[in-house]
């Protein structure tokens, strides 16, 4: 069975996090105990005393909590954590990690679970998992799990959901990849960008580059999707990017909610990586229900995706902008990069008869594209719609091209 690191601020929490425990050992797992408390002694004790967390990071507690500012020893622990939870995990003394807490403690304990690698167990159960928890799980895969009530004291609410939460953990660590079979189809990795407005392009594009020999990873660019594909093609573990759907620019350049931030684009260069890009769904910014969005857009075009989501066609400047930093971000490439242009349509609803249909604007974006690119970067433009079966084909296509290309240079 594996060991289960439970961490939390135990001057406050303890006797939460000592139910958590419990119920893990009554699983057959062990668990370790890590204080990350800055004010009162713990109320229970921690197999891993506060003063060692602090250490792993080079940080004089005494001295922190001495000036008593609650902001300052919350961030300390939140720079101090991950270093401790990474040695552990890199030393595998543990197997998976659970935490409670409010601001601070959720703080606190995704910053150390932000550390650790995908696939590692993570959970985290908060008071503010109902929320925005973007800041919290970055491009992580840590599981949230709303308190539902404050983290303060058991009661028949909290007792259950702290119960269930220390069940899932461990049912987390106990199921295990067959390494085995990931071994076995160790295969070069594509990153592709994909949007419900792209489906059926990047469905075609990847069964090609499947049966060509590649895995591909498909990333929804919801913003948080957009992150973590750039942040797998930085790690140099990819092979080819399949970038199809730009889109989180127009909400990075226009206001929406599903922004990548303006790194969105840059990996690839870093890491000198073949691509092919697409201006996919740059017809398009993304907001929540429908009042959510703002007052100075009331006059614009809107389609309706469902109840939770509304979108908003760019216009012409919108998607004249919108060329010129694909072009800007193009430019930085040094592997074999293909640029790929639908001119009937940049996604499902913006193709002829769709509710975003605007070849005028569509039109401002190619143009101010294609004379921002230079030399050396491959062009190619089709008279179809994004998700016609020709496109899908042409896009993996030029990322084969460009990824035997690549081959030969490094050879």
């Amino acid at each position: 069975m594996g060991v289960i690191a439970v961490l939390g601020t135990l001057d406050t929490k303890g006797r939460e996090h000592a139910l958590v425990a419990e119920t893990i050992r009554a699983r057959g797992h062990q668990a370790l105990l890590i204080d990350v408390g800055t004010g009162g002694p713990p109320q229970v004790p921690p197999d891993i005393a506060r003063e060692t967390v602090a250490a792993a990071g080079g940080i004089d507690l005494a001295a922190v909590m001495a000036r008593a500012d609650r902001g300052e020893s919350v961030a300390a622990m939140a720079a101090a954590a991950p270093r401790l939870l990474v040695q552990l995990q890199r030393e595998g003394r543990i197997d998976g990690v659970i935490s409670l807490g409010g601001g601070g403690g959720t703080a606190i304990a995704t910053a150390a679970m932000r550390a650790l690698p995908i696939g590692f167990p993570k959970l985290m159960v908060s008071t503010l998992a109902g929320g925005n928890t973007a800041p919290y799980v970055g491009t992580k895969d840590i599981v949230m799990m709303p308190a539902v009530v404050d983290v303060a004291g058991l009661n028949r609410i909290s007792r259950t959901i702290f119960t269930r939460a220390a069940g899932a953990i461990c049912g987390m660590v106990e199921a295990r990849p067959d390494v085995a079979a990931e071994s076995a189809e160790d295969r070069p990795i594509v990153v592709a960008s994909m949007f419900g407005n792209t489906t059926a392009a990047v469905g075609v594009a990847k069964e090609i580059l499947e049966a060509a020999g590649y895995e591909v990873l498909v990333f929804h660019a919801t913003g948080t999707g957009g992150r973590a594909m750039e942040a797998l093609i930085e790690s140099r573990l990819v092979a080819g990017v399949l970038d199809i759907t730009t889109t989180e620019w127009a909400d990075e350049l226009v206001g929406g909610v599903l922004t990548a931030g303006p790194e969105r684009l840059d990996a690839a260069a870093h890491a000198g990586v073949p691509a092919i890009v697409v201006p996919g769904c740059l017809d398009m910014v993304n907001f929540g229900e429908r009042t959510s969005v703002p007052p100075q857009f009331e006059d614009r075009t809107f389609y309706f995706h469902n109840p939770q989501v509304t979108l908003m066609r760019t216009t012409p400047a919108e998607c004249g902008e919108l060329g010129r930093i694909l072009a800007r971000k193009l430019n930085t490439y040094t592997a074999p990069a293909t640029v790929l242009i639908p001119l009937r349509g940049l996604s499902a609803i913006g193709a002829p008869g769709g509710p975003f249909h605007n070849p005028t604007a569509d039109e401002w974006l190619f143009e101010a594209l294609l004379d921002g690119l230079r030399p050396g970067i491959e062009i190619c433009r089709l008279d179809c719609a994004i998700n016609d079966r020709v496109f899908a084909e042409a896009c993996a296509g030029a990322l084969l091209a460009n990824m035997r290309s690549a081959r030969r240079r490094s050879s």
